[in-house]
């Protein structure tokens, strides 16, 4: 049995050593060029960061180091944030080690409480989020490491504890807003015996008496924890966390990043567009009649949400496992039916529309029907659980840039009269 430490320790030199002669024989190769479009259009597609921990294939979808994202819907967070920094799944010997470690730091400052308390009362949750892994900055174990100096190649040893303390802490944090946020009553404490999953879910106080919301809490986690380092959030988090400005800097940016509508807001634009449809039909709509008012939606110049995405040409495997879900636990639940319908007619509409690249569902499509379900209505909420998550893909991408001895991140910006010219030129 190895801890989460000591497997990084063994295999780290490895790794660097496979960077450092990967550059020093073919570092002058080119892997990607930029078109004016791509300077103008946020960089799309433009092959210029390095991230080892996840990779999105267009026609396969996510894949954590290496496994396909639908082989991991039965394992539990603590075992995906294991697998991302090591490039390995725990043994049981390791995962109950890892699970240990993290109910020890699980135990938020009373300060932080204190800083949302003072907070306006209409604030929004991402805002309470972000502020309340901010606030704790004080806590880095890597600003007190680099304050007293040490080595390049040891940067990875604190930026490990700072993201081990936030795995434990964020979801504390997050249902302790929600509790605090929504009048929801007292603030619950975590419990011990409980892995990051059930956890999450008993702290929230929706009632569970089967279990099966602590499962969606687990699957939720698991699905959104990592998704390559080109996104907003996972961006950010890394260009800022580049500066060696520590974790909870830069993840607390990141959690700005994700608050975008572009971003992070995107599960509940769908079930918005879901439960209109719902008003609007008095319940499930008929085929016939879901198949008219999309076509006439699309024909209007309106999109469906959660269709088409930027990388995807294929159905989201993580919204195929949102729906395996819900068929087992709750197929008779109207909004659910709906997602379920609007999966069957829609994507024939678009290819016949002829203007969607990719006329599938992405992951938003599916996940806030399950939530809505379980009662958890406020939509403002949905995005801190998508932060709770992708902690664990962002953090784990800062432990292992720092190990690796990645650079700050500074790329060479032009202006749009050199643009002019240089097109001119061409």
């Amino acid at each position: 049995m190895a801890t989460l430490k000591e497997k990084l320790s063994a295999t780290l030199p490895s790794i660097r050593e496979e960077i450092r002669s990967l550059v020093k024989e073919h570092g002058s190769k080119v892997i990607s060029e930029v078109t004016i479009e791509q300077a103008y259009g946020g960089m799309r597609g433009v092959k210029s960061l390095v991230c080892d921990t996840s990779a999105v294939d267009n026609n396969r979808g996510v894949i954590i180091r290496g496994i396909h994202i639908s082989e991991l819907t039965n394992r539990i967070p603590e075992e995906i944030l294991f697998l991302l920094l090591t490039g390995e799944l725990p043994d049981a010997a390791s995962l109950e080690a890892l699970k240990a470690d993290l109910r020890k730091r699980a135990s938020l400052p009373s300060y932080v409480w204190d800083v949302l308390r003072a907070m306006p009362k209409d604030s929004h949750p991402m805002t309470m989020f972000s502020t309340g892994i901010l606030v704790m900055e004080k806590e880095s174990a890597f600003r007190k490491r680099y304050d007293q100096g040490m080595k390049k190649e040891d940067y990875w040893e604190p930026m490990l504890e700072d993201t081990l303390t936030l795995a434990a802490r964020a979801p504390v944090l997050a249902a302790g807003i929600y509790r605090m946020r929504y009048n929801k009553g007292g603030i619950i404490p975590p419990d011990p015996n409980l892995d990051l999953g059930a956890n999450f879910a008993h702290m929230l106080g929706t009632p569970d008496p089967t279990g099966t919301f602590a499962d969606l809490m687990r699957l939720y986690l698991v699905l959104h924890s990592d998704h390559e380092s080109g996104n907003v959030s996972a961006m950010t988090t890394h260009t800022v966390a580049s500066a060696l400005s520590d974790l909870y800097y830069a993840v607390s940016a990141g959690l700005d990043g994700l608050a975008g509508p572009l971003h992070g807001l995107a599960n509940q634009e769908c079930l918005k567009w879901i439960l209109m449809v719902r008003k609007r039909f008095h319940g499930t709509p008929t085929d016939e009649e879901l198949h008219k008012f999309a076509w006439d939606t699309l024909q209007s110049g309106k999109v469906i949400p959660g269709y088409g995405h930027a990388v995807l040409r294929q159905t989201d495997p993580r919204f195929t496992a949102f729906v395996e879900f819900g068929k087992k636990v709750c197929p008779d639940d109207e909004v659910f039916q709906i997602v379920e319908k609007v999966f069957r007619i829609v994507p024939p509409i678009l290819v016949e529309q002829g203007k969607a690249k990719d006329p599938w569902p992405n992951v938003d499509a599916g996940s806030g029907s399950l939530l809505w379900h379980f009662g958890l209505t406020e939509f403002d909420y949905y995005t801190v659980l998508f932060g709770v998550s992708r902690i664990l893909g962002v953090a784990s991408q800062a432990v292992v840039s720092r190990a690796i001895g990645s650079a700050i991140v500074r790329p060479k910006s032009v202006t749009t009269k050199w643009l002019k010219e240089f097109a001119a030129k061409a």
